[in-house]
């Protein structure tokens, strides 16, 4: 009878994570160090986000928030990065073959907080809105760091120009 009971929790508990893990969000390690002093501040500890999936389902980004992304130079790997611009606004670009740029629309501009330590929208331009996997709202390792992550854009990253629309994915 124990065993019929593990067996129903188990094959109802497998779809109900998986669901969970798909739809809602799930924690990752954050390696480099391109977000520092945001993530990963002390180089001999690695932070750990929670990743919420359904902040990008539901368009619920803005410029300044942390985002996970598939790697538009090599697609088998996840990034993350800060969202600097989104769709209309127009950057300056830190090394980029234009000095200024407008965001197409369907794209963002992400960079990393480090400066010059990042592989970003600075060496492979805006980045297609459906790259974008996550949005990290959490730390959550380690326990001396949990805290909330602030949607904050450092002044001298602000857009040149902010698109009328302040919609992450208005037409």
């Amino acid at each position: 009878m124990a065993f019929r009971k593990f067996v129903k929790s188990v094959l109802l508990g497998i779809p109900i994570g998986i669901t969970f893990l798909d739809c809602v969000g799930y924690v990752a390690r954050v390696d480099g160090i391109s977000m520092q002093p945001a993530l990963n501040p002390d180089a001999s500890q690695t932070d750990y986000v929670f990743l919420s999936r359904w902040a990008v389902r539901t368009s619920n980004v803005d410029r300044g928030d942390i985002v996970s992304l598939i790697s538009p130079k090599d697609p088998s790997q996840k990034i993350i990065k800060r969202i600097v611009g989104l769709q209309g606004d127009v950057v300056s670009t830190l090394g980029y073959r234009h000095e200024i740029v407008r965001i197409p629309e369907g794209h963002c501009w992400v960079e990393g907080d480090h400066t010059g330590h990042s592989l970003d929208s600075n060496t492979f331009g805006p980045v297609a809105q459906g790259l974008l996997t996550a949005r990290a709202t959490y730390i959550v390792w380690p326990p001396e760091r949990w805290r909330r992550l602030q949607t904050e854009l450092p002044r001298r990253r602000r857009p040149i120009q902010i698109a009328k629309s302040a919609s992450y994915y208005s037409q």
